[in-house]
């Protein structure tokens, strides 16, 4: 085995439980996904693996020491490419090798690696970094730079356990492809925390982390999705049958109860007529009483558990369930012309964006994809279509239409407000405050966070927000425009918004790197940025 978690826990300085009793064993060159909603501690049990973080219980057994991709949120800013590559030490040391100085500490720390240089090279280069100084420090990179200086690290030092840690984020098509071709070719145990449909396909095992613990899916994301309807099918069977069995019961203790009543009636009629002692009546009546009691009590706790586990069913029921949302119908005709751009250019300096200045149409029903590296323009041409920006060659015409704009950040939502407050500055509808409240409650939103502030709020919870706010609003969306809109969602918040574009009849402009969420929206058509 290559690694063997025993009785893993995590318990927060503050006592709060993120997981318990975690066990887990991985075959040499497995290749695992670690999956499961956002806040049951898919990072932290990597970081535990990686070394950088000691579990509170239990024991962990790896077979070599693992190479760890972080989710970096700029907290390695201040490091240089060298220390980041783990490579500092032995480049200075080969370098002042090479300059003469044959202290014994230089080739202790070299250990013989005299192609260390070209390896790092070879490495920089098969990522698209080699324009990069090892000197430089990761603040100077952008967001896909920073993640391909981690990934570079991998061809470096050729690790026989990898752990990644969202190794796709911020990466271009170009890049995301590299990383694709190389887990499917690695001859190493993986195991990696993504939201990525794509990535989460190429591996061969699905690990489920849940507040019950792990459960291991013997096949990719597709597969393990499979086994979970077909697991929800079978939850709903349990509850149709838990309901039938609790109208049986409920009609069982209403029969028992009424010929109890008329047993009763009966009996205080025939005593009556036998004209018996007080004494002895009173004894009957007591022992009747105390017989509808019981048979009554045990009715009811039958009732009660059956109920019980009615309600367990339906909460487990409804945490698998995607939330279905309709963005409700655009009113234009489908086809009619919303954007029409004759041979349009930008330049925010002299240098201009595009090689080729644009011409392109946008209609009423059109499902458009902007692709390009990063650099692209890709942005640029969603605030020329928009209006926001006017080109610096050409033009743009634009019909009468509404949109709404939905970025990786959702910043279409005010930190600021409440969750309320944020409902109530779309509700041009004028719903009364029970509607409202009706509405937040249909998109997963219950009492108990009504007053938390926006600027709490995950990415999938400001998304499924502003899903929920334009179903306060009158003014129904033309277009829906995406700026890379799974980035900072998880699986379960992906899919909402995926039914949610699918089932919208409207304009759809995207850009995103995701091809699976491409393909599931089914924007089919290009506009190409080089």
């Amino acid at each position: 085995m290559s690694i063997i978690l025993r009785s893993i826990s995590y318990i927060h300085p503050d006592r709060e439980v993120l997981f318990r009793n975690l066990t887990l064993s991985l075959a040499t060159g497995e290749k695992a996904a670690l999956i499961g909603p956002n806040g049951t501690g898919k990072s932290t049990l990597l970081q535990i693996m990686a070394g950088r973080l000691q579990a509170s219980e239990g024991d962990i057994t790896l077979s070599e020491k693992p190479y760890y991709v972080p989710q970096h949120m700029g907290q390695y800013d201040a490091f240089s490419l060298a220390e980041m590559l783990g490579v500092d030490q032995k480049i200075k040391a080969l370098q002042a090798i090479l300059q003469g100085d044959a202290s014994p500490e230089h080739f202790t720390a070299l250990d013989d690696d005299w192609e260390i240089e070209e390896r790092v090279k070879a490495a920089l280069e098969f990522w698209q970094l080699q324009h990069l100084d090892l000197d430089q420090t990761l603040q100077s990179l952008s967001g896909g730079e920073k993640t391909k200086v981690f990934l570079a690290g991998i061809s470096i030092h050729s690790p026989k356990i990898i752990l990644m840690d969202e190794p796709s984020n911020h990466l271009d098509t170009h890049s995301r492809d590299l990383l694709y071709a190389f887990l499917s070719g690695s001859k190493a145990t993986i195991v990696v925390v993504s939201h990525d449909r794509t990535l989460l396909n190429l591996l061969p095992v699905t690990l489920e982390l849940s507040h019950n613990g792990i459960e291991v899916y013997g096949g990719n994301y597709d597969f393990y999705k499979e086994q979970k309807e077909t697991k929800l099918q079978a939850l709903q069977e349990q509850v149709d049958d838990k309901e039938k069995t609790l109208k049986q019961a409920q009609q069982k203790a209403r029969e028992v109860a009424e010929q109890r009543h008329k047993k009763e009636a009966r009996g205080k009629a025939h005593g009556q007529k036998l004209a018996l002692p007080r004494i002895i009546a009173n004894s009957r009546k007591g022992q009747a009483e105390q017989s509808t009691a019981k048979l009554k009590e045990a009715h009811n706790e039958k009732i009660s558990g059956i109920s019980e586990d009615l309600k367990e069913l339906k909460t487990q029921i409804q945490a698998s369930k995607v939330l279905q949302v309709d963005l409700r119908k655009s009113d234009l005709h489908q086809g009619k012309i919303l954007i029409a751009a004759k041979a349009i250019n930008f330049a925010y300096t002299q240098q201009k964006l595009w090689s080729s200045p644009l011409s392109f149409q946008i209609r009423s029903g059109d499902r458009i994809r902007i692709s390009g590296n990063n650099g692209a323009g890709k942005t640029t041409l969603l605030h020329l279509i928009t209006g926001k920006l006017s080109p610096s060659e050409g033009e743009v015409y634009r019909a009468d239409f509404h949109y709404i704009y939905m970025d990786q950040e959702y910043s279409a939502i005010e930190p600021q407000y409440s969750i309320v407050e944020q409902i109530e500055k779309f509700n041009t509808r004028h719903l009364q405050e029970h509607e409202l409240k009706m509405l937040l409650y249909q998109h997963q939103f219950g009492r108990d966070m009504w007053d938390r502030k926006c600027a709490d709020l995950s990415g999938g919870e400001k998304m499924k927000l502003l899903l929920c706010c334009l179903a306060a609003s009158d003014n129904t969306p033309d277009m829906v425009i995406l700026d890379e809109p799974t980035n900072n969602l998880d699986i379960h918040s992906q899919e909402v918004l995926t039914h949610a574009i699918q089932a919208f009849t409207g304009t759809v402009l995207v850009i995103s790197h995701d091809q699976y969420f491409i393909q599931q929206i089914q924007a089919e058509t290009t506009l190409e940025l080089g």
